[in-house]
């Protein structure tokens, strides 16, 4: 039985890969910005465990989780959460650069740091959902593909850096996917919103699965998931 340590199971695709793993009797730690959050993610997810951090304020995170029972074994650290604010460039302000380089960049570097020493004895699998943006920004989406570009920046390097201690390191980068991320995308675009015409967030849990499913003689490193239509 593996256990899986997993950001953003609330919705969209952390919460199809937190099932998926669930139903398959996987053990499951899910990550909580706060108490009233990770009750929900215990309500949402049965039998999965919850550990209470604020990937908003990165700094915290190990001082947060001192006060907790983390788990002493780790085979794979699901970085799915993510946080997207649109502007253009003469318009975003600091505030909205850190709010989205500190959950989508700084925290899970800091997750990584502070869970490799159990990722390390399993020989585990690092997994950073990045984003089509991660490899190519378009007007107004400067911050956010800043951050992603830097996720795949900090998972090419983890890779290198771990692949000694059998820690394999993987990057997903999945197209616009039918999730609450893409309403708030489309609401800040002024567009209507239609989820039959993205990728279902089952589709791109399977390649997730697939990833960590892969016997030890092969490793994912890229994955890109685009619409099927």
């Amino acid at each position: 039985m593996s256990t899986h340590l997993i950001t953003g199971a609330g919705s969209g695709i952390g919460a199809a890969v937190a099932r998926r793993l669930l139903e398959r009797g996987d053990e499951l730690v899910l990550l909580a910005r706060d108490a009233g959050r990770a009750k929900e993610l215990a309500a949402l997810h049965p039998g999965a465990r919850t550990l209470v951090g604020d990937l908003g304020n990165p700094d915290r995170l190990s001082w947060a989780f001192a006060q907790q029972p983390l788990p002493e074994r780790i085979d794979s650290l699901l970085h799915i959460a993510g946080v997207v604010e649109l502007g253009q460039v003469g318009e975003l302000t600091p505030k909205a650069w850190h709010f989205q380089l500190n959950t989508n960049l700084v925290a899970p570097a800091e997750l990584t740091r502070l869970f490799l020493p159990q990722l390390r004895v399993a020989q585990g699998h690092v997994v950073f959902v990045n984003s089509g943006a991660g490899l190519s920004a378009h007007a107004e989406w400067s911050a956010y593909a800043a951050s992603k570009h830097g996720l795949k920046a900090l998972a090419d390097s983890l890779r290198e850096e771990e692949h000694g201690n059998g820690v394999r390191v993987s990057s997903v980068y999945p197209g616009r996917t039918a999730s609450p991320m893409q309403a708030k995308v489309h609401q800040q675009e002024g567009k209507e919103y239609d989820a039959s015409r993205f990728i279902d967030p089952e589709s791109v849990a399977t390649t997730i699965l697939m990833a960590i499913d892969l016997p030890r003689d092969a490793e994912v490193n890229d994955l890109t998931v685009r619409p099927g239509h």
